[in-house]
């Protein structure tokens, strides 16, 4: 699980690569569509893609000479997942500093 947290996050680490998951959250695209709006050559361009088809984060097709890309939900979903687990930890513990410093305050008070 870690290994694929690791690689998850390194391929959303990327500006390039978050905008591209905001495309294809409203469904599959080809690789024309994707890149228009990116003024990167194409061949770096598909390297990104690489980098998320390897992360489990999209998948593509090939019909002809197009290929489609898709979002993994799955993927997104576990590192939403492990992110949500976190926050809840940490916002716990913020409540209770709070709590702590507001009777620190009283107390000086």
């Amino acid at each position: 699980m870690t290994n694929q947290l690791d690689t998850l996050f390194s391929a959303l680490s990327d500006p390039t690569r978050r905008a591209v998951v905001e495309q294809l959250i409203h469904g599959p695209a080809t690789v024309s569509t994707l890149h228009d709006g990116h003024t990167m050559a194409l061949p770096t361009f598909l390297k990104h893609l690489k980098v998320m088809e390897g992360s489990g984060l999209v998948t593509s097709t090939k019909k002809g000479r197009v290929r489609t890309y898709q979002m993994r939900a799955d993927t997104l979903r576990a590192g939403a997942d492990w992110l949500n687990a976190h926050k809840e930890t940490w916002e716990g513990r913020m409540d209770r500093l709070a709590h702590l410093a507001e009777q620190m305050e009283r107390t000086r008070s």
